[in-house]
């Protein structure tokens, strides 16, 4: 975790913009990151699910994840929407069990959800009750979460930052100039 936090600390210094809100959130940050690089690494499938006002962002990290140009293998990561267009649908305790159900027999090597969002959506119940969750929530504190509040006027500055960092530290962790375990 040493390793991580030193070179997450390095890579937010040398970003040129304004990164450096992102200095003192770095202890939250390292462990999350961390349990989604490792799983992502693993072979796990990232289903990622947002709140309504947060789509774009979904479509942003699913265009940019597996950018060609970025020569490193293709990673699963999928919105779970595109996959199951009933999500919304979604509201009893039996539901989010069979949903679930089908999500372990569609990705056999395991899965985790990316949930970014409000605390208070109705589809953080299934990211929730996920433990391997990669929770990057608004407006509430959620333990092993990431927060962020919507009324911030550099949301989506922040939101597109830290993906960028949530990216670099994937690609160093495939390449070997990241040792997760250490």
């Amino acid at each position: 975790m040493q390793q991580l936090l030193k070179w997450t600390l390095e890579t937010i210094r040398e970003e040129e913009s304004s990164f450096s809100w992102m200095e003192e959130y770095r202890y939250e940050w390292a462990p999350l990151a961390k349990s989604a690089v490792s799983q992502s690494i693993e072979g796990k499938t990232a289903l990622i699910i947002t709140d309504e006002s947060h789509e774009w962002f979904a479509k942003y990290i699913l265009n940019h994840i597996n950018d060609l140009k970025k020569n490193r293998p293709l990673l699963p990561f999928y919105a779970l929407l595109s996959c199951f267009p009933h999500l919304h649908a979604m509201k009893s305790t039996q539901d989010l069990q069979l949903l679930e159900d089908m999500l372990e027999i569609s990705y056999p090597n395991g899965y985790y959800i990316w949930y970014i969002g409000k605390g208070d959506h109705p589809l953080t119940k299934l990211a929730y009750r996920n433990e391997n969750s990669f929770l990057w929530v608004m407006d509430e504190e959620v333990q092993d979460s990431f927060a962020f509040r919507s009324s911030d006027p550099l949301l989506d500055i922040k939101l597109l930052q830290l993906y960028k960092l949530f990216d670099n530290t994937l690609s160093a962790a495939l390449f070997g100039d990241l040792d997760l375990e250490s």
